[in-house]
């Protein structure tokens, strides 16, 4: 088999399971706070740091919420059984990059991996990605140029594959849609604000050996797991947030 075709093979199946593989870096990521400390060794600038840390990962979600609020249906989605797109999209932030959303995946990573401010996970995480998701784009490219020809091709050439180049920018197609984004962003929106709520009670339980926590992070968290749980009951017994061609 030759080597492209084993890596786009490599990438399906990737693709289809890259909801929870990542889950194996959060181990990698709570293994490192074994020696986890304040950053500084100093409890005041630890909380300035941590929403350093949050605003870097929600910047990531920023990413993906601009992305999904101006892309129609059947396109950049959570489909993980197979490779799915009715039209190519080439506007908004897909003349910058031809991954927007796998650019806000790496920040919203990122801002977790940094809250340990260990160097070598960073490292790690950042060489993890890269090599996890070149193959998931391998084969994701060569479906697209199966599908849509000289039209992929054309774009191809002059969009950059992942760093954007912001002169290349072209307004989005279709308006924007919130009810789009927060059919499809919920589980994003959740998922920071849990795995931070983790790491800051892992912090606890090996600086102060007792699992303290504080009031500000319970009650994000609370708001927070409200938020999905109505998202979620919207999109899945109702059609409230349904909107016609996305």
């Amino acid at each position: 088999m030759a080597l492209q075709e084993e890596m786009e093979q490599s990438g399906v199946w990737l693709f289809r399971w890259r909801s929870y593989l990542p889950l194996l870096m959060l181990g990698v990521t709570l293994l490192a706070m074994r020696d986890y400390t304040f950053p500084g060794n100093n409890s005041y600038w630890h909380y300035g740091y941590e929403l350093f840390c949050l605003s870097i990962s929600y910047f990531g979600l920023g990413i993906r919420i601009l992305t999904i609020g101006h892309t129609p249906r059947r396109t950049s989605g959570r489909n993980t059984r197979k490779q799915v797109a009715e039209t190519l999209n080439t506007t908004g932030l897909y003349s910058i990059t031809r991954n927007p959303l796998y650019l806000g995946n790496f920040f919203m990573g990122l801002g977790v991996v940094l809250f340990v401010h260990v160097w070598w996970l960073t490292l790690i995480y950042t060489l993890a990605f890269w090599l996890y998701y070149e193959r998931i784009i391998l084969a994701e490219e060569a479906f697209l140029q199966r599908q849509f020809g000289k039209a992929y091709q054309d774009w191809a050439q002059h969009t950059p594959p992942f760093i954007p180049n912001l002169r290349h920018y072209q307004a989005p197609d279709l308006t924007f849609s919130p009810r789009n984004v927060l059919r499809r962003e919920y589980n994003g929106f959740f998922m920071v604000i849990l795995v931070f709520f983790l790491l800051e009670l892992t912090g606890d339980l090996i600086l102060l050996h007792s699992i303290k926590g504080n009031t500000e992070w319970f009650i994000l968290l609370l708001g927070s797991f409200v938020i999905w749980c109505t998202l979620r009951t919207l999109k899945k017994h109702t059609t409230i947030l349904n909107v016609a061609g996305r």
